[in-house]
């Protein structure tokens, strides 16, 4: 910080630089000439340079009260300076100046901030006060005293209260954040036939060096009755309400009580007037009630608080009172939308311009206080600018992105200023900024390759197709011209250069040249010209210029060929086979077959993509012996071509008489390799050596079995209902069971009678003996009981096979196992059981069976 010294004491002036703008202070009244600083020098300017690049103070409110040197670069005072008339009671007085200079263009704020100076004295509302106080009035009696007013701020504004020396009374001065006030104190009783009339001076004093004062004169009238004063239930009272209540809205409501009885007990409330009569003006009292109400428009902007003094007086023939204090503070209401202001703005703006070129600069205010007058300031949609804080309220437009004027030729740019009340509050302006062209983009064709589909036999001259290039720029950036390049078929081809037409020097011939290509470029004529390539693909389209052409060896067209059929031949009996090729491409060359004569033919058919000629039914003896056929070949062109060729069909009674002309009928080109040879024979092989190992073994089988097993009818293996096999005989019926896993699985068979109902675990020993070890395992086990438990036996050279049979349990019930359903075990069905003829003889022979190899004979053969 520094200070500047003036002629006069009481004048000084200091320079600040706090966020890059200089702040002056100078107190009021200071005399019009006098010297606030030189801004030149402080904004680094060269004084040099200050008249031709016009150095000047922006237009604003305080633009009168001051005066700049453009030669020099000093600010001086112009006007006279009322603190007091410019910011009123507020804390500082700071006015914002704004300085411009050109050529480049730049703004540079200040500020100076006017000090308060003690230049006014306390003043009462009026020169007397007069007060009525009864004899019987206590000591420790109070009386408001109305405030002194002082136009002054800060320390120069009220400060205290003097009162003249008595014995009745004294001061009780009460000290506030703004000004003071002060009460009157009874000390001592009054005697009204002593002193009827007590006069005093009241002085007030301000803060300020030296200190100025005011007075005004003290009656206290002594009256001699009522001896009880009202009592208020507080002695501060405070109200929150909202700006901008309707009328009516009640406040808060104040309570006194007063001990005397009738009309001295009975209170009546009203304001007590004071110099801020705009205090109480919008607002009200029931005398009765003490509710205070809203009777006018309160706005916070205008008072932020109000403080109301309150009486409370009693009806007695000597009223009595008593004095409190309302505190209103008043809420801001979000009732103030931000506004915008451009205070210069750049038009045009070129494609090209780098980020942070300045546009514009705007200007933002909000009356409204606190949060609500915070105003953010951004941009309402995503444009390549960007909105920049300079200084408090000022901000500036500038270029944030690439510009683009072929997608964007002109920006509306919307700026919205959006405060922090609830709800927020937002206004907008949109600031139009034109973009201007550069030539920054070449030449578009609509695809790198085009293809383009020209007739054969067409027109010399004709124009096969238009180039239509595109470029986003604008005016003489956008004109194009067009030019070939790379062009090996300047025979065939030219382009008209403004137009781009591709016009066709010859005649094409699809079977000659089906397709070629070529490049062609386009220029703009901006400078420098930019240009891009693409490639032409000229594809010629093929024309049903050429007729289907028969094979031999029914491409004769003068004669008729021959062919013979036997009387005894089947429905779709093969005839022969027309065979033609036509030279052009596409559906041109698509071919079809049809028997034109004789129409209505019943007898024979021909496939109409095949050319296949076969007959429709068996011959009767209605028929004809000999058919003449005519065959027509067309494709499918536009207009279609075709040909002919004739066959005679001759129906002959025995085979021997057949004689078929292989030349008319194609031979199908299948043959027989020697691989297929070679797989044929040894299939047939592995199949012979399987049947007769399969006969030898069975018949070994046959051959050792004993005397026991051959008393039995020769087994038959069926197929289980269940899905197992069955063993049956004449007599008897055995269920087979194996296991899924068929490579290491024996095959049990089961006779029709078994073993007891109670559950048993059999095992076979050294002998054919039956011991009882183990019972049937859970349900989940039942479903494997065949493949896992009951046949799974694992063959040893040193011991003797070992078969493991698990809980077959037979009950009365011949549908239960156990608690288990029987007849998903191996797939025996409970039915085939005798439970009430069961014979340890007949599990002798069942083992006996299995030690005699007797199951070997069925499927001892891993499977």
């Amino acid at each position: 910080m520094g200070s500047i010294r003036g002629l006069f004491p009481w004048i000084f002036f200091t320079l600040q630089f706090a966020w890059n703008v200089i702040v002056y202070s100078i107190s009021e009244e200071t005399s019009p000439g006098t010297t606030v600083g030189n801004l030149a020098k402080d904004l680094d300017l060269k004084v040099q340079d200050l008249e031709h690049r016009g150095f000047q103070i922006a237009d604003g409110p305080y633009k009168r009260y001051f005066d700049l040197n453009v030669k020099t670069g000093v600010l001086h005072v112009r006007d006279r300076l009322d603190r007091d008339g410019l910011c009123g009671r507020s804390a500082k007085c700071p006015l914002e100046l704004e300085a411009i200079v050109t050529s480049p263009l730049n703004m540079y704020r200040f500020e100076i901030n006017i000090l308060d100076e003690n230049d006014n004295a306390p003043i009462f509302p009026s020169s007397h006060i007069v007060f009525n106080v009864s004899e019987l009035a206590f000591p420790g009696e109070r009386f408001s005293l109305p405030t002194a007013d002082d136009a002054d701020v800060g320390s120069n504004s009220v400060k205290s209260y003097k009162l003249s020396p008595n014995e009745h009374f004294s001061l009780d001065v009460q000290g506030g954040a703004e000004s003071a006030s002060a009460e009157l104190v009874l000390q001592k009783a009054l005697d009204r036939e002593k002193q009827p009339v007590v006069q005093l001076t009241l002085t007030a004093l301000d803060g300020g060096k030296p200190a100025r004062s005011g007075t005004t004169k003290i009656l206290v009238h002594v009256i001699d009755v009522n001896d009880n004063i009202p009592v208020f239930s507080k002695a501060l009272y405070k109200a929150q309400i909202r700006e901008n209540v309707p009328r009516g809205f009640p406040v808060i409501s104040v309570q006194a009580t007063d001990l005397d009885e009738g009309l001295n007990g009975e209170i009546l409330y009203s304001f007590v007037s004071t110099n801020k009569v705009s205090d109480i003006k919008h607002f009200s009292i029931d005398g009765v009630t003490g509710e205070i109400t809203v009777t006018g428009d309160v706005d916070h902007e205008t008072n932020a608080a109000l403080e109301i003094r309150v009486q409370a007086k009693d009806r007695g023939q000597n009223p009595r009172a008593a004095f409190s204090k309302v505190l209103i503070e008043i809420l801001d209401v979000n009732d103030n939308v931000p506004e915008i202001a451009v205070t210069s703005l750049v038009n045009v703006v070129r494609e090209d311009a780098p980020v942070g070129t300045m546009v514009g600069l705007i200007t933002v205010k909000d009356a409204d206080a606190g949060p609500n007058g915070a105003v953010e300031l951004k941009l309402a949609e995503a444009v390549p600018f960007k909105i920049e804080n300079t200084y408090k309220n000022k901000y500036s437009l500038a270029v944030g992105g690439r510009l683009d004027r072929e997608k964007t030729a002109e920006f509306n740019i919307s700026i919205s200023a959006t405060d922090g009340g609830t709800p927020p509050l937002t206004s907008t302006s949109v600031i139009t900024v034109h973009i201007s062209d550069v030539n920054d983009n070449a030449p578009r064709f609509p695809e790198p390759v085009m293809n383009v589909y020209v007739k054969e036999n067409g027109q010399v001259g004709a124009v096969i197709y238009t180039i239509a290039a595109s470029d986003l720029d604008a005016e003489e950036n956008a004109k194009i011209s067009y030019s070939l390049i790379d062009n090996n078929h300047k025979s065939a081809v030219n382009i008209n250069a403004a137009t781009g037409e591709i016009l066709a020097l010859q005649a094409f011939n699809f079977e000659e040249t089906k397709t070629f290509q070529f490049q062609v470029q386009a220029k703009d004529s901006g400078l420098p010209p930019l240009s891009s390539n693409a490639t032409v693909k000229v594809f010629v389209l093929d024309e049903n210029d050429n007729s289907p052409v028969i094979l031999p060896p029914y491409s004769e067209q003068s004669s008729v060929v021959s062919e013979n059929v036997p009387y005894s031949a089947e429905a779709g009996y093969f005839v022969a086979k027309i065979r033609a090729v036509d030279a052009d491409s596409g559906y041109n060359a698509l071919l079809s077959y049809h028997i034109s004569e004789p129409r209505g033919n019943s007898l024979f058919r021909i496939g109409t993509s095949s050319g296949e000629i076969r007959t429709k039914r068996r011959m009767s003896d209605n028929d004809l012996k000999t058919h003449p056929l005519v065959i027509l070949v067309s494709d499918h062109g536009e207009p279609a071509r075709s040909a002919t060729v004739s066959i005679e069909v001759a129906v002959v009674e025995h085979t021997g008489d057949l004689q078929t002309q292989f030349r008319h009928v194609p031979l199908k080109e299948d043959s027989f390799s020697d691989l297929n040879l070679y797989l044929l024979v040894a299939l047939v092989s592995v199949s012979a050596v399987f049947l007769l190992s399969l006969v030898s073994l069975i018949a070994v089988k046959c051959y050792r079995t004993n005397s026991n097993f051959s008393k039995y009818s020769a087994p038959v293996i069926t197929s289980h209902p269940d899905g197992t096999w069955s063993y049956s005989k004449s007599t008897q019926q055995y269920d087979v069971c194996f296991s899924s896993d068929t490579l290491k699985s024996d095959v049990v068979v089961f006779p029709a009678p078994f073993p007891p109902v109670d559950a048993e675990l059999i095992s076979i020993n050294g002998g054919d003996t039956f011991n009882r070890t183990q019972t049937l395992p859970n349900k989940e086990k039942s479903q494997s009981f065949c493949s896992d438990s009951v046949l799974n036996y694992k063959p040893d050279s040193n011991k003797r096979k070992n078969m493991l049979i698990q809980n077959f349990m037979v009950s009365t019930n011949p549908k239960k196992v156990g608690t288990r359903p029987f007849s998903p075990l191996c797939g025996i069905s409970p039915s085939s059981y005798n439970t009430q003829q069961t014979s340890r003889d007949q599990g002798d022979q069942f083992l006996k069976f299995r030690n005699r190899n007797a199951l070997p004979f069925l499927f001892n053969t891993g499977l």
